[in-house]
Formats: structure tokens, sequence, C-alpha cells
């Protein structure tokens, strides 16, 4: 996919809801998670990334909807799991990033799974800019992760329109 940057579209790859989560699709989402912490994160060190590791490994068999993007070969470029009305989870590849994949998940989020809400590490600045720029607002912050690591946190939140809200569509 070195040729040129090209936006991602349905013919090209698909988001499937995992049913079924054998070991092989849990170990290609952790690589992803590892490869797209690495190049984002940068706050954290290697030693903090292999310390979060397992807790990822344990989050992705445990959260309630696990869904991930393929390529025409069926291969995973990115994931993204959500509990209730939250994203508690959003990578996608390093050599994936910037071709509007992240913009897929959000949107198949929240306009179809009915989510509102992510907490991103403020350090992730670009993650930050990502969800301001899809339309979500901070609106509280926590000094620590989930974990107690000192990694603020910024909670974030849609604001839907009253239109969508009322149950009217576009």
């Amino acid at each position: 996919m070195n040729k040129e940057k090209e936006s991602f579209s349905e013919q090209r790859m698909r988001i499937v809801t995992a049913t079924e989560r054998p070991p092989s699709l849990t170990k290609a989402l952790l690589d992803i998670w590892e490869a797209s912490v690495t190049a984002t994160h940068h706050f954290l060190s290697s030693d903090n990334i292999q310390s979060i590791k397992p807790v990822v490994a344990t989050a992705l068999e445990a959260i309630p909807l696990l869904a991930y993007a393929v390529d025409a070969d069926n291969m995973p470029l990115g994931f993204m799991g959500i509990d209730g009305k939250k994203i508690e989870m959003l990578f996608i590849g390093p050599e994936h990033r910037g071709l509007g994949l992240g913009r897929l998940f959000i949107h198949h989020a929240v306009t179809g799974l009915g989510a509102q809400y992510v907490d991103v590490n403020e350090e992730n600045v670009q993650g930050t800019a990502f969800y301001q720029h899809m339309g979500f607002q901070v609106c509280k912050r926590s000094e620590h992760d989930s974990q107690g690591n000192p990694f603020p946190i910024l909670h974030m939140k849609m604001e839907i329109p009253p239109e969508h809200a009322s149950g009217q569509g576009p």
C-alpha cells in the first residue's frame, strides 16, 4: 500500500464485528495496538508499553463490542472496542493512519452504535486533535489513567445535535 495515500473505501476494506475472538485475531490486534502506541504515544517508554500490553490483551477478550477493519485479503488494519456508549479503544496500524479509517470507525461507532464518549491520553496530541476534529469535546480531566499511572486522561463527549437526539435523522 505504499503507492499513493488513498482514502479507504468500502471496496478496499470493511469493518467486521468480532463474534469470535480466536488467539490469532487477538495477537494480530495486539500487534496493531503496539505498533500504533509506539508511533503515537511518545510519552510512554518501551517498558511502559510492555507493562500495559497484558492489560490490552485482556481488554481485547473482555470488551463487549469489538470491531476491526480488514482489507481485501482479510488482514486487520485497525480496531475499535466499545462498551455501552463509550469508545474504549481505537487503534489504527501506523501504515494505515491518515487515510480515513479512523473517521470510518467513529462514524460507525456514533451513528451505528450510539457511542458518545471517549477517553484519550492528554499527552497523545494526535489522538486528542483527531477526536476534537471528529466533534468530541473535553468534558473532564483525570490526573491518572485507569491503572493509576500518572498519565493524564481527557474524558471527551460528542454533543449530539437535538435533531439526532430526538430520533430524527439528517
